[in-house]
């Protein structure tokens, strides 16, 4: 089995695979370092029971990957690896239909047997520190919430490397499809074969396909993240529960990190920059937390700021899960939720292989 490209999304799939016995090659020039990946971009939110729609695909996914977290991190914590899922996250409404819209996602919900809190603005001002006084309310999940993308990664790297994955640090060019097998030609002239052919190369996934006469058009879309440090010590670092998790305001997510030095941390994030140039002004705006007009958030210290590209599918939705010709899958496209469906797409990727053989 060939996987073609080492993000998250990637690497959960080799992993998957290995787990049902199956021998895998990895391929990507950067593997483990993943640069300018999607995963470099991500801050890690898992937004599964407060997603806008309670049908279709994207919720199906959202709930099975939902299900699938708590087994994978399960599963990596009896190895060993230190993985921990923060829970809660609260949508903030910046309108009088945002809070509407907020109240019936609560309805339905809760006719589906899954517990959401709508909060007021009275609530909102009790928190500390303090959320942005323009917010009217706001949808809280309890079993939603945060995970770190490089613990992840470095973990399934971990296990994946136990479990015999191969890897070739090398930019495939082309594809090739050899009878009942299929080759992929990298850019140092090495040539790497298997009779599956998984592809999850974010943007570049679309013009290794059009050599292969699949037009599956993707944009990249650049995603910008700081790391601030907070001047006081905040109530989470004490391990108090004064604060929800992580906090979407203006579509901008600010997610605690009391695991990190001095639990005065917090990652502010991310940007939606169509191409992949960064733009000042635009994190110039997302140091302020769409004004957000909070003084201890304007007190931080900017720690580190990084960047990345998500994958963004043209005239379909995300995520692009799909069988192109035997043997031959495409598992990318999942622009802002990689990390979320991540275990959704590898199971799918495992399903659609086990069939096959």
């Amino acid at each position: 089995m060939l996987v073609v490209g080492g993000g998250l999304v990637g690497l959960a799939v080799a992993w998957e695979l290995l787990r049902q016995g199956l021998a895998v090659e990895l391929i990507d020039p950067g593997l483990d370092q993943a640069a300018l990946s999607g995963s470099q971009a991500a801050l890690g939110v898992l937004m599964a029971q407060v997603f806008h729609r309670s049908s279709g695909r994207g919720w199906r996914l959202r709930q099975q990957s939902h299900q699938l977290w708590q087994e994978w991190l399960s599963t990596l914590q009896e190895r060993g690896h230190r993985l921990q899922r923060r829970h809660g996250l609260l949508l903030l409404a910046a309108s009088p239909e945002e809070l509407e819209q907020q109240q019936r996602l609560r309805e339905q919900r809760l006719r589906q047997g899954i517990p959401l809190q709508t909060w007021s603005g009275a609530d909102l001002a009790r928190m500390h520190p303090g959320l942005p006084a323009a917010a009217l309310g706001g949808l809280y999940s309890a079993a939603d919430g945060q995970l770190d993308p490089r613990a992840v990664l470095q973990a399934l790297w971990s296990e994946a490397r136990a479990a015999g994955l191969h890897t070739c640090r090398d930019a495939v060019t082309s594809l090739e499809r050899q009878g009942s097998r299929w080759r992929a030609h990298c850019r140092s002239g090495n040539q790497r074969q298997g009779s599956w052919l998984v592809v999850s190369a974010g943007v570049a996934s679309a013009g290794l396909l059009a050599g292969l006469g699949h037009q599956l058009p993707m944009e990249p879309v650049l995603g910008q993240a700081l790391e601030l440090e907070l001047a006081a010590t905040p109530p989470w670092a004490q391990g108090e529960q004064s604060w929800p998790g992580a906090v979407v305001w203006r579509g901008v997510n600010l997610v605690p990190r009391p695991d990190l030095a001095g639990g005065r941390r917090c990652w502010l994030g991310a940007t939606l920059e169509p191409g992949d140039q960064a733009s000042p002004a635009r994190l110039a705006e997302l140091r302020h937390w769409g004004k957000a007009e909070l003084p201890w958030l304007e007190q931080a210290r900017v720690m580190r700021q990084w960047q990345g590209l998500r994958c963004r599918p043209l005239g379909r939705p995300a995520p692009v899960l799909e069988q192109l010709e035997a043997g031959l899958l495409l598992v990318s496209g999942h622009y802002r939720n990689g990390v979320l469906l991540a275990p959704a797409s590898a199971a799918w990727a495992r399903d659609q292989i086990l069939a096959g053989r």
